[in-house]
């Protein structure tokens, strides 16, 4: 028997004891504590309420530098309840998010390969001790046939793929479910379509193998805190298992810092507690990453809880109502204005709509039950198959044509990740605005590519009707932001697109 098959046949408790590595916490802690000082937070919500107007502004104002926005400010902002500072406060989200992001908005589809798991948290549907969840992971050729769907037929060019914290997925198993997505090429109407960006949100892991993760061409490696109250944290993760150590989790995006991986996402899962408490931890986790690091996370992520198969949620205290999660989003593009903002399927279409002019990322045409793409292509949700169920399940063509109604050009670019614009260089773009030159003729290239190979009549009508706008403004800017050089470029390479050939970028 190799190494990978005893460890593939470690039990829990063994895996446990493999896996945390209080060694890979330690170097982070200062004066053997972390960076979430819950006395602290306490303080600076309940020291900064009924701020008056004047100040409300200036810090808004502040917020147009793009950096990130210091605690006391954050607290504040948090603390409006004047419904006028509300509207003004998101009006400077929605400018900020045009600053930094022009009008795209990237689009992207989860594939969940395992709904195995060793934990038991109390909100999720994949928990260990949930007899309503068929447990399932997926082959390599399984995972093949989701990317054929995906990739083939949908038209989606990124995947966050998600995987339950079990020796089965492993990470050999996410790098090799890795290697197999990238494989996949798919004949469609011209050339071929394939995953160009494979993201990944996974279970904390110890450096060595967040290397591996590295070398098999991972984009951005996702984990989500889900509450950074201490307390409140223990209380849904039992002890004693995997989730159970705060500290292991909350370093786990450290670690894939000093892995290699500097493309990392946050989050929390808004509903376990008091949403303005995980907003300030998710600023401060972000300032602990600049500290260490020199950048912030790459992107945001605002879930909330959603019902699951076989699981209660009547000890839930702390529901986020529309409004505050309109205003927590707005507040955390004002606290983190050069992250990526993502809103996922958990929402209904109305709160999408409302919420997308802050944002820059979205799921769309999302399945997240084991093989449910490859499945028959199903029309259906079975909660069975699922960690929690979807409010939007429109499909990718449906999402586009409405957010090209409402002015938004969607964007299937992924030639950041290619060019070596990360880490570093893609936080120091986003705060010049240099990213978003490249972006935009990106946007127009891509886009144009899903037009011509995937959207209906319809859709491409009104895409295209976008993609002229777009074209004019460029032309416009030439050449206080493209020389004339780079713009011949950019025309000769959309007239490619339109003969047939793909994966066109700058």
């Amino acid at each position: 028997m190799n190494e990978e098959q005893t460890h593939k046949k470690m039990t829990a408790a063994a895996w446990k004891d493999h896996l945390i590595r209080q060694d890979e916490i330690d170097p982070y802690l200062v004066e053997g504590k972390d960076f979430i000082d819950d006395e602290k937070i306490n303080g600076l919500l309940q020291d900064n309420v009924h701020a008056e107007p004047e100040k409300v502004r200036s810090i808004i104002q502040k917020a147009f530098s793009i950096n990130l926005m210091d605690d006391e400010d954050v607290a504040t902002l948090l603390n409006v309840k004047d419904p006028h500072l509300w509207k003004e406060i998101q009006q400077a989200a929605e400018q900020i998010k045009r600053k930094v992001y022009d009008n795209r908005v990237v689009t992207f589809a989860p594939l969940y390969c395992g709904s195995k798991c060793v934990n038991r948290c109390m909100y999720c549907g994949f928990r260990s001790d949930n007899d309503a969840v068929i447990r399932r992971v997926l082959t390599m050729d399984e995972i093949k046939d989701e990317t054929k769907v995906l990739a083939g037929i949908i038209g989606h060019k990124r995947l966050v793929v998600v995987f339950g914290e079990h020796p089965d997925t492993d990470a050999e198993y996410i790098a090799d479910t890795m290697k197999a997505i990238y494989s996949v090429k798919v004949p469609v109407k011209n050339g071929e379509a394939q995953i160009r960006r494979v993201n990944i949100n996974a279970a904390p892991l110890p450096i060595d193998d967040l290397k591996k993760l590295r070398d098999a061409g991972i984009g951005t490696f996702q984990v989500f805190q889900e509450t950074y109250h201490h307390e409140t944290y223990g209380q849904v993760h039992p002890a004693n298992t995997l989730k159970g150590n705060y500290q292991w989790r909350l370093y786990a995006l450290h670690r894939a810092m000093d892995a290699g991986i500097d493309d990392v996402a946050i989050g929390a899962l808004f509903g376990l507690y008091d949403w303005k408490f995980e907003v300030m931890g998710m600023v401060a986790h972000a300032r602990d990453l600049e500290h260490r690091f020199g950048i912030g996370p790459h992107s945001v992520s605002v879930p909330r809880i959603n019902p699951a198969a076989g699981t209660d949620f009547d000890w839930l205290k702390y529901k986020v109502s529309d409004t505050d999660f309109k205003h927590l989003v707005a507040v955390l593009r004002l606290a983190i204005p050069y992250a990526g903002l993502i809103v996922t399927n958990r929402e209904e279409p109305e709160m999408m709509r409302e919420i997308i002019p802050m944002c820059t990322q979205r799921d769309a045409e999302s399945k997240i039950g084991i093989g449910d793409y490859a499945d028959t292509y199903l029309k259906n949700q079975k909660s069975e198959r699922e960690q929690f169920m979807l409010k939007d399940t429109r499909t990718l063509d449906d999402v586009i044509l409405e957010l090209a109604s409402m002015g938004y050009i969607t964007s299937f670019c992924t030639a950041g990740y290619r060019c070596g614009r990360t880490g570093k260089k893609i936080m120091t773009l986003l705060k010049n605005g240099g990213e978003g030159c490249f972006c935009k003729l990106n946007a127009v290239l891509t886009f144009q590519e899903w037009l011509e190979d995937f959207a209906t009549p319809e859709t491409k009508k009104i895409g295209e009707a976008i993609v002229r706008r777009e074209m004019e403004e460029i032309k416009q800017r030439v050449p206080a932001d493209y020389s004339e050089s780079v713009y011949k470029r950019f025309l000769s390479d959309y007239q490619k697109v339109l003969e047939g050939v793909r994966d066109l970028y700058f």
